[in-house]
């Protein structure tokens, strides 16, 4: 018999207090690969074999109903359970419990008959509204029986254009239970994620967005040029050299069989392909060859986002930008299972998906699509503020953007964190830099000034540190400290002063910076330097008998 694990009885206490406190219906969130099924198995056993109840599981693919009939068979051997799947050329109705497609019962209600329970894996899929198959079948089975509780069971509680799929008026009410997936890969249950490779990604923001997502053929516009595949299937490989297992997403279907193309002519790699219009004989094999280890790189559209389980999974290479969080997390949770031969997913995101949502375990859930199709926020190159997308002038330093271009994907995946707290260090060559006076926002005239410097590491990224001249205590002595290391000229007192010696020449060059990102935080920092020789001094020391520091003997 299974047991579960001590989250897993923690959440099913957690839905009979709520199944016995409250007359409306819960939701359970566990992440992905984090054993719903086992405990929707539970909850079977406990409604049938406690309390002569009836239930129904439902789910919207065949790897869900799979699971659901596995899991049920080694758990509760002894409950009698039938399945309702065209899929699985199925159609039991009258055991105690039944596992059902949602394509093939959502019309069916009455000839399933009445249930006590209900339960709906991937239950963010239920619509907020209109007459969806879930709506329908759910809405039809409260006709049967006005008594039925209806629990939802996700990895992601939200809709992107609605926000929360618990609502007092909805078919789900509240979530009873929630463990994250920082707990679950700190305590041994999942997988740890890895990010690796550079800054550039994706430009989507000129990409139109349609009913929450952006616009499909313009993504694969975007994602398909020659180059760019190339150039990311070149680093795919690189960094899988040392991998077992790896499941590439693509933008579309022309863009998928592209990158089989490309690792197949350019690196004599074997990678399956499969999409909706692949024929289910064939997507079968393929599959089957993947999870049998006979084929490394398996590339999907559309069609792997959930119910595909292959542990071995130890790279997902995210080659498309999404809109939706949900799908971006279903994405990388294909790498969150655990395995012997593992130690740690690395992600590749070619699409931004990262930065635009957050790490996997604090996603940021935007309830509103962009309308004009511009992106909500961008991030200014001069002061890195975040500001609105529609500023043509930074309202903070005065940048003043050039006219939108319609940049492609680069070679490099991002490195932004994909768990929150993950930091990330990268070493940069400094192409040039810049001096000048800052004044923060809003100050009044008398508020002491930095002296602002932006490092040039590319042709459009910066990065930039504010040297506090002016302040006092900590502020002071970080800034002396930093001047010292540069200059054998004394510390400036005013902002003003040190932009001049600066530009005089009395600092050391910067020739490398390392750049330190932690994810889920806005701004990245500076925190080692590489510096040429220290400069002439450009005017006399004077001495100061306070500071030994600055003693000349």
């Amino acid at each position: 018999m299974l047991a579960l694990r001590p989250y897993q009885e923690q959440a099913k206490a957690a839905l009979y207090d709520h199944l016995r406190q409250r007359d409306d219906n819960p939701c359970v969130v566990i992440p992905t690969a984090g054993g719903k099924t086992p405990l929707m198995a539970s909850v079977c056993k406990d409604a049938v074999g406690q309390w002569n109840g009836r239930v129904l599981i439902l789910a919207h693919v065949k790897e869900l109903l799979e699971q659901s009939a596995d899991k049920l068979r080694t758990v509760c051997p002894e409950i009698e359970f039938g399945v309702y799947s065209a899929g699985l050329k199925r159609r039991d109705t009258r055991n105690p419990v039944i596992v059902a497609g949602i394509q093939s019962v959502y019309r069916r209600a009455c000839e399933l008959d009445a249930f006590d329970l209900v339960m709906v894996d991937e239950a963010h899929l239920i619509p907020a509204d209109g007459e969806g198959m879930y709506r329908q079948f759910l809405a039809d089975a409260r006709v049967i029986n006005p008594a039925l509780r209806i629990v939802g069971f996700t990895a992601t509680p939200f809709r992107l254009k609605t926000g929360p799929i618990c609502t007092a008026d909805g078919f789900l009410n509240h979530v009873c239970f929630e463990v994250g997936v920082r707990e679950l890969i700190r305590d041994g249950f999942l997988c740890p994620l890895i990010t690796k490779a550079g800054k550039a990604k994706a430009d989507t923001t000129d990409l139109h967005v349609r009913a929450g997502e952006f616009m499909a053929d313009e993504v694969e516009d975007l994602m398909d040029q020659d180059a760019l595949v190339k150039a990311a299937c070149a680093e795919i490989v690189e960094h899988t050299s040392g991998r077992q297992a790896c499941l590439i997403f693509a933008s579309g279907v022309k863009h998928g069989r592209h990158i089989v193309d490309v690792l197949s002519r350019q690196h004599g790699l074997k990678c399956g392909f499969v999409s909706g219009e692949t024929p289910i004989p064939e997507r079968d094999a393929t599959l089957g060859r993947f999870r049998r280890g006979e084929l490394k790189y398996l590339c999907n559209m559309n069609v792997l986002t959930t119910g595909f389980d292959a542990p071995h999974i130890d790279c997902v290479a995210l080659v498309r930008p999404t809109m939706s969080p949900g799908l971006y997390y279903q994405m990388v949770g294909r790498g969150f299972r655990l395995h012997p031969s593992k130690q740690n997913c690395l992600v590749l995101d070619f699409g931004g998906n990262v930065l635009r949502h957050g790490p996997v375990d604090e996603i940021q859930v935007v309830t509103r699509d962009r309308g004009n199709g511009e992106a909500p926020a961008k991030e200014c190159p001069e002061c890195q503020a975040v500001i609105a997308a529609g500023y043509s002038v930074c309202p903070q330093c005065g940048y003043v953007f050039p006219p939108p271009e319609r940049q492609k994907h680069e070679a490099k995946a991002s490195e932004a964190g994909i768990l929150s707290g993950q930091v990330t260090d990268a070493e940069y060559e400094v192409r040039d830099i810049a001096f000048s006076v800052h004044t923060k926002r809003d100050a009044p005239p008398e508020a002491p000034k930095t002296m602002r410097v932006d490092y040039r590491l590319g042709l459009n990224h910066w990065q930039s540190e504010f040297i506090c001249v002016e302040h006092d205590g900590f502020a002071r002595q970080k800034a002396v400290g930093w001047w010292r290391r540069r200059s054998h000229d004394p510390v400036p007192d005013t902002a003003e002063r040190a932009v001049e010696l600066a530009d005089a020449g009395s600092l050391a060059i910067t020739e490398k910076i390392t750049v330190r990102s932690i994810a889920g935080e806005k701004y990245d920092r500076i925190v080692d330097y590489q510096l040429g020789p220290l400069p002439e001094a450009l005017e006399v020391s004077p001495f100061d008998p306070f500071d030994p520091d600055e003693v000349p003997f």
